[in-house]
């Protein structure tokens, strides 16, 4: 039995981004905007031109590059950001387009502290270029997905979804920006189930508890 969240302390966040950090946005927004009872004690990346950190830097959140090319494999990397995470006390990993698969080096540390936000309504179109799968597919209804995060791509245990129409005329771009709406919405709205303690993981099925839930069942 583990403690996922709890509302009596401001919940400590840590994120990982390779690119723009629209979805990290959404978090300083809603933090600063007293909606959202935590704080992004780190941004790592592992671009160093990733707008992520320069959002992070204009908050005056920590933010840091970790260059993958200064380690000798996937795990040594791993063990790198984890002794970051560490250092800043983090509570809750969040993934917010961070284009890399992570090593039981640090899902095993942080297990059940790890959340994936995916354009699409997994288990469908995991990896990359979701929305150009899903469209290519020939799909009406998409979307996107917040998901504890497992040793596998895009796997883990869901913990809510949001749909959006797939319309015929939708290009990748106009699919992306209508599902990047909801990411931003889901995403702060998982985040604060999580803060309240209120996410219990049993199996494979992740249950929101109205009032605050500690339990995680293996």
């Amino acid at each position: 039995m583990s403690k996922p969240g709890g509302a009596s302390h401001t919940l400590v966040l840590g994120v990982l981004a390779s690119g723009r950090g629209s979805n990290l946005q959404a978090l300083i927004d809603a933090i600063e905007a007293g909606r959202l009872p935590a704080r992004i004690a780190v941004v790592l990346s592992n671009k160093k031109e990733a707008q992520a950190l320069e959002r992070a830097r204009k908050h005056s959140i920590n933010g840091i590059f970790i260059d993958p090319k200064n380690y000798e494999s996937r795990e040594a990397y791993d063990e790198a950001i984890y002794r970051d995470l560490k250092d800043h006390r983090v509570g809750l990993l969040v993934l917010a387009g961070y284009m890399r698969l992570l090593t039981p080096s640090l899902v095993a540390p942080f297990r059940g502290r790890i959340i994936n936000i995916h354009p699409s309504l997994l288990p469908a179109f995991p990896g990359l270029n979701a929305q150009r799968q899903a469209l290519a597919y020939g799909v009406k209804i998409s979307g996107c997905t917040v998901h504890f995060v497992d040793e596998q791509m895009d796997h883990g245990p869901i913990i809510a979804q949001a749909a959006v129409p797939a319309l015929q005329d939708d290009t990748e771009l106009t699919l992306t920006d209508r599902i990047l709406v909801e990411e931003h919405r889901l995403l702060v709205d998982v985040v604060q189930r999580f803060a309240e303690g209120r996410l219990a993981i049993r199996g494979r099925v992740v249950e929101t508890a109205s009032p605050p839930c500690t339990e995680v069942i293996p």
